[in-house]
C-alpha cells in the first residue's frame, strides 16, 4: 500500500533539540557535544572499508526526517521518524517524539514525509570496472557491495574511491582477479602472474592456483572469486561442465584461508555446487541446480547462497537464442532452489551480477527473491542485514541505528507491500551525503 503524501509538522528545527534527543534515544546521559563535525572526527572512518593510502574522506552531516523508518533486523516500522547523521555515521534514529523537533543549525535536512526510509542496500555480487559504474550502483541503491572480480584490479581502486569520496562509490569488498583456468588478458594485471602464461593446461595445478590467490592477497583483495562450472552467459560454453574438482577448489580455499579470506564460487551443476561447498567456500554464486543434499550441507556449514536471479532473468531477454532458452529454463529452477534454501534456513544474500557497463538496481534482485516465494521482509533482509553479515559489515551496514553507516534509501511506497519500490529509490544517501541524480 502506497503512503499518502502528508504535510510536514509545524515547528522550527534547531540544534539543541535533536542533540539532546539523540542522546536520550541512544540510552546514554552524554549529550552529543560540540558540532556535528567534532562528533564525526573520532569515528567517521567506521563506515569505510578496506585498507587505503590516505585518510578516508569525511562523511557528511544530514538529518532525514518525517518518513516511516523500517528496521530490517526487527521488522519494526517507526512513524514520523528522524535519522541524525554526523560525519557519515548515524548518531540517532527513532520517532520524532523521542528525538525532539529540532535539528542542528546549518545541517542539511532531507524531508521524507509520506515516504519510507530504509538503510542503503547491499549488492553481494557485482562487477565494477569504472568510476561511472560505481556511481551508478550507488544511484540505484547499492551503498555497499562485494565485487565478483575485475580483470585488472579495478575493484581495488573502487574500494579506495569509496573511502576517499564515499558519495561516488559503494563501500566495497574487493575480489581482485578471477581464479579461473584461462586468465586471458588478466595475465597482464600483475607481473607476478606472468610465469603462469607458459602453463599448457592453464591455472589448474595446486601451485598455479595458490599463485593467483597469493597475488590477489598481496594486492589487497578482501575475498577470492573462483568457479567450479563454465559460464552461463557465453553461448559456446555449457554451464553444467565442471572446470575445477573438489581437490582444486580445496587448494584455493586453503590458500585464501591462510590469508584470512573467504571464497565465493561461481557454480551451476549440483555436483559442482556440492564439491564447492564441501571444499569450504564462503558463498555459492548462481547455483541454479543446487540440490537438497547440498543445501543441507550449506545450512550446516553456514555457507551463503547468492543466486543472482537478476542475471539469470536477464539471459531470458537475450537476443541470442541459446542464452534466451537457457535463461527461460534456468530461472524457474533457480527460484525453486532459492525458496528451498530459505525454508531450510540457508543464509541468502542478494547480488545482481551486474557487469559489462550495465548496472542493475539491487532492488530488482529483492523483487525476484520475493517472486521466488520469500516473505517481503525476508526478501529485504537478503539485501540488508543478510548480505551485510556475509560481507562482514553487519555491525555498520544493513540498519539505521546508532553507530551504523549513514547510508539511506528513501522510497515512495511501502516496501513491505511492494518490494518493487526498492528498484526506484526517490533519494539515496551515502555516508551522510545526498547523492545527486544528475
Amino acid at each position: 500500500m502506497c503512503v499518502e503524501n502528508t504535510p510536514p509538522p509545524s515547528g522550527r528545527l534547531t540544534r539543541r533539540g535533536v542533540l539532546a534527543g539523540a542522546a536520550a534515544l541512544a540510552g546514554t546521559s552524554a549529550v552529543l557535544a560540540g558540532t556535528a563535525s567534532a562528533a564525526a572526527a573520532s569515528s567517521g572512518a567506521s563506515a569505510s572499508s578496506g585498507a587505503g593510502h590516505g585518510a578516508p574522506g569525511r562523511g557528511g552531516d544530514l538529518v532525514v526526517e518525517g518518513g516511516r523508518l523500517l528496521d530490517p533486523l526487527t521488522g519494526e516500522v517507526t512513524e514520523d521518524a528522524v535519522v541524525v547523521i554526523a560525519g557519515g555515521v548515524v548518531r540517532a534514529a527513532g520517532p520524532r517524539g523521542r528525538l525532539g523537533t529540532r535539528v542542528p543549525s546549518g545541517v542539511p535536512v532531507l524531508r521524507a514525509h509520506g515516504q519510507w526510509i530504509l538503510p542503503g542496500l547491499v549488492d553481494a555480487h557485482i562487477h565494477l570496472n569504472t568510476a561511472a559504474e560505481a556511481r551508478d550502483a550507488v544511484l540505484k541503491g547499492a551503498t555497499s557491495a562485494r565485487s565478483g572480480s575485475t580483470n585488472f584490479y579495478q575493484d581495488i581502486a573502487v574500494r579506495e574511491l569509496a573511502r576517499q569520496a564515499p558519495e561516488q562509490a559503494p563501500r566495497l569488498r574487493a575480489a581482485g582477479v578471477f581464479v579461473t583456468p584461462d586468465l586471458g588478458d588478466t595475465i597482464l594485471a600483475d607481473p607476478d602472474l606472468a610465469p603462469l602464461a607458459r602453463l599448457r593446461d592453464g591455472v589448474r595445478s595446486p601451485e598455479a592456483l595458490r599463485r593467483v590467490v597469493e597475488v590477489n592477497l598481496a594486492r589487497g583483495a578482501d575475498t577470492i572469486k573462483t568457479r567450479v562450472n563454465e559460464r552461463a552467459g557465453l553461448p559456446e560454453q555449457d554451464p553444467l561442465v565442471q572446470v575445477y574438482d573438489r581437490e582444486q577448489l580445496s587448494a584455493i580455499v586453503a590458500a585464501a584461508r591462510r590469508g584470512g579470506k573467504g571464497v565465493l564460487c561461481h557454480s551451476y551443476s549440483e555436483k559442482g555446487c556440492h564439491d564447492a561447498v564441501t571444499a569450504g567456500i564462503r558463498s555459492l554464486e548462481h547455483g541454479a541446480f543446487v540440490g537438497e543434499r547440498t543445501l543441507r550441507e550449506m545450512r550446516r556449514r553456514g555457507t551463503y547462497f547468492t543466486p543472482t536471479l537478476t542475471a539469470i532473468a536477464g539471459l531470458a531477454e537475450s537476443s541470442d537464442p541459446v542464452l534466451a532458452e537457457r535463461g527461460r529454463t534456468y530461472l524457474p529452477v533457480l527460484k525453486q532452489a532459492v525458496l528451498a534454501a530459505h525454508e531450510l534456513g540457508v543464509p541468502l544474500a542478494a547480488g545482481t551480477d551486474s557487469s559489462g557497463g550495465t548496472v542493475d538496481p539491487i532492488g530488482r534482485e529483492v523483487e525476484l527473491m520475493r517472486a521466488a516465494g520469500l516473505p517481503a521482509l525476508d526478501a529485504i533482509r537478503t539485501a540488508t542485514t543478510g548480505a551485510a553479515k556475509l560481507l562482514g559489515f553487519d555491525s555498520t551496514v544493513g540498519r539505521l541505528a546508532r553507530g551504523f553507516a549513514g547510508d539511506v534509501l528513501v522510497v515512495d511506497g511501502d516496501p513491505l507491500a511492494d518490494v518493487g519500490v526498492l528498484s526506484r529509490p526517490a533519494r539515496v544517501v551515502r555516508a551522510g551525503f545526498t547523492v545527486p541524480t544528475a
